[in-house]
């Protein structure tokens, strides 16, 4: 049920000592510098958390392909182990059970993520598999970076999250996110990070807001498909790729504009609108964010923050339930990233099926004079592989306004199974894999025509 029916009206807030205001504020404070502070880089704009995660990332360079492999084999041989001979150690453990007692076809995805991992970490085997295209781009490429993101995200994440942070944001922004996209307001710090840092920040904010109970299955559907846009870092990534750097800022703002227009749009389709708004337990959802008599906005967060800072302990938080949450997402996520990420980049790379996606495009691509619009129509689809992937086909394309439109989409779907789509399907945030194609290409029919309205006035 919602956490907040557990914040009783205990009066003015100068009924709380110097000690309980500083329990919410100072760790609320770190957590915002980490996660959602802007920091200007030789690479571009980053965020601490994201720059702590390439330092390890740099400083483990050569000993992370083992980690990575003992990671995904763990996993792999302790769901085999749990599936198998169900020892007690693991059964009676909540943890440990939660973790290796997974569906059948997890625990598919689970043994060949571990061919998979070997296989490329040996340089051994099927040419298509361990391909830098396809299964090698995933181990050596997004999963080091998932393995450095996970440990700081799951360390310092309790500070968001359990100090009273979301409740503070969540009255302040309930008269914003609530009428303009239907979201509780606490939504508004997810939206953030994700904005400023990462994608996989969102979604991992999002799913621990989902089973600690203060987000429906829709709005955690919501969050999870709208929000989790790619870093800021990555961004410029993607439209160095089609020759394009030179024209980051109207590129970010275009991308901006048109997530903006879909999380607006999107969520009132099906199969998001579809979304039942219950919570994790099953309890139905039963009234909006409403601000008690005698309090404004900015009083009611401040003692709603309050009393969440009170019953939390520092150390258990960060260190015990943190270190849970890291090992829940080396072990869970990576393999699934793995598997996922290289199957779609098989298919992606070696098969036509992205291609003939991508035909119904063609019409709307005329319409809206794109020029080169076979071309262009041919990677559209292919972003559901990989976000790069777009960029890199249309890296070709003549024409720099095709290789605007093409960069700017392949931003805005958002949804990619290498990386955002994978740790979607792997967390506990309501959507399958059909749903999450279908929303796909709802973010291209919307954003396209948005982004090609902008290019045409840009160029």
């Amino acid at each position: 049920m919602s956490k907040d029916k557990n914040i009783k009206n205990e009066g003015s807030c100068s009924s709380y000592n110097q000690l309980e205001k500083l329990k919410f504020m100072i760790p609320s404070f770190i957590g915002v510098i980490l996660f959602m502070c802007p920091i200007s880089t030789a690479e571009g704009i980053t965020i601490p958390i994201a720059i702590l995660s390439n330092g390890l990332k740099h400083h483990l360079e050569s000993i992370l392909p083992t980690i990575l492999l003992v990671l995904v084999l763990i996993t792999a041989a302790g769901t085999a182990v749990t599936k198998l001979l169900k020892p007690g150690f693991i059964v009676k453990n909540r943890f440990l059970n939660s973790l290796f007692d997974v569906t059948p076809i997890w625990s598919i995805l689970r043994f060949l993520a571990a061919i998979f991992t070997v296989m490329v970490y040996t340089n051994q085997g099927i040419p298509f598999l361990i391909s830098s295209n396809t299964g090698g781009l995933v181990f050596s490429d997004l999963l080091p970076i998932l393995f450095s993101v996970f440990l700081f995200a799951g360390l310092f994440l309790p500070l968001l999250l359990n100090f009273g942070l979301l409740e503070f944001v969540g009255s302040l922004l309930s008269k914003v996110m609530r009428p303009i996209f239907n979201l509780p307001g606490r939504s508004a710090v997810d939206c953030i990070a994700s904005w400023l840092g990462d994608g996989t920040i969102g979604v991992l904010l999002t799913s621990k807001q989902y089973e600690d109970g203060f987000y429906t299955k829709r709005e955690a559907a919501v969050i999870g498909t709208t929000f989790s846009l790619v870093s800021v870092t990555f961004s410029l990534v993607v439209i160095n790729t089609v020759n394009l750097g030179h024209m980051f800022i109207p590129f970010y703002i275009t991308v901006t504009i048109a997530s903006l227009l879909a999380a607006i749009i999107l969520p009132k389709m099906p199969p998001l609108s579809k979304k039942e708004d219950v919570f994790f337990d099953g309890t139905k959802k039963e009234s909006d964010e409403k601000i008690p008599t005698g309090f404004n906005y900015v009083s009611y967060g401040f003692m709603q923050a309050i009393e969440k800072a009170k019953s939390q302990a520092f150390i258990k938080v960060i260190f015990i339930d943190g270190f849970k949450n890291v090992l829940d997402m080396w072990l869970a996520v990576i393999p699934i990233v793995m598997a996922v990420g290289t199957i779609a980049l098989v298919i992606a790379e070696y098969t036509p099926v992205f291609k003939i996606l991508g035909l119904p495009f063609l019409p709307i691509l005329m319409l809206l004079q794109v020029p080169e619009p076979i071309a262009a129509s041919q990677t559209l689809v292919a972003g559901f592989a990989d976000m790069l992937l777009p960029s890199v086909l249309a890296s070709t394309i003549k024409s720099d306004m095709t290789r605007f439109i093409i960069a700017s989409v392949s931003v805005s779907q958002l949804i990619y199974l290498s990386e955002v789509g994978a740790l979607l399907l792997s967390s506990k945030i309501p959507v399958n894999l059909k749903e999450l194609f279908i929303i796909f290409i709802q973010r291209t029919l919307i954003t396209l025509p948005i982004i090609a309205v902008i290019a045409h006035f840009i160029f």
